[in-house]
């Protein structure tokens, strides 16, 4: 076996993988870069599928509730005191679960730190705020940015959490995050805003 080969393989490896993040996780078919997400109930996942497979489940009919379509929805928010809420940072996600509780997760360089929000806390900031209030469970999410002097509120598709979550684990350099993290963040928030 030659080095050579061995690299070779790696390669073709690796392009393969790459090749099956990008495919229809139902069919198979390709899909394009932007493409819809389908929430997993059952595997409490987000998975990619393609344009076709998506209209299967717009009005959560199909798939006996176990598939729920991940919306587009992108609004942005006056300030929300989340303090009620008991959320130590100032980079994070709210996302109301079908059951009632409401999860926090937060960025990490290790990916996302997760923990159980007090569900009466969130009944009333949605008192407060009809939008949330209005948030499709499972897979619509508060995101908030306070780091930094921001002062960052969106609902957005939950997917939108998980990319964020993504560009942190892949930029974060060192104890503080580096020079490449907190510009990355701030491109991600313009792009939410171009995208809305």
């Amino acid at each position: 076996m030659s080095a050579d080969g061995a690299l070779a393989r790696v390669i073709r490896s690796a392009a393969g993988r790459a090749a099956e993040a990008e495919s229809c996780e139902l069919c198979a078919a390709r899909v394009a870069e932007e493409h819809p997400h389908l929430y997993d109930t059952g595997a409490a996942e987000v998975r990619c599928v393609c344009g076709p497979c998506s209209v299967l489940f717009a009005d959560g009919a199909a798939g006996e509730g176990r598939y729920r379509l991940v919306p587009r929805r992108r609004l942005r928010l006056p300030p929300v005191d989340t303090a009620a809420l008991g959320v130590p940072v100032g980079l994070v996600f709210f996302v109301p679960r079908s059951d009632g509780s409401v999860t926090a997760q937060g960025p990490s360089p290790a990916g996302a730190m997760r923990w159980e929000v007090d569900a009466a806390a969130w009944r009333q900031l949605t008192g407060t705020v009809p939008q949330l209030a209005a948030m499709a469970p499972d897979v619509e999410a508060l995101l908030v940015n306070t780091v930094r002097g921001l002062d960052e509120h969106w609902i957005v598709p939950v997917d939108d959490c998980y990319r964020m979550t993504a560009l942190i684990r892949r930029e974060w350099r060192g104890l503080s995050g580096g020079g490449r993290v907190w510009p990355a963040v701030e491109r991600f928030f313009g792009d939410l805003t171009e995208r809305s």
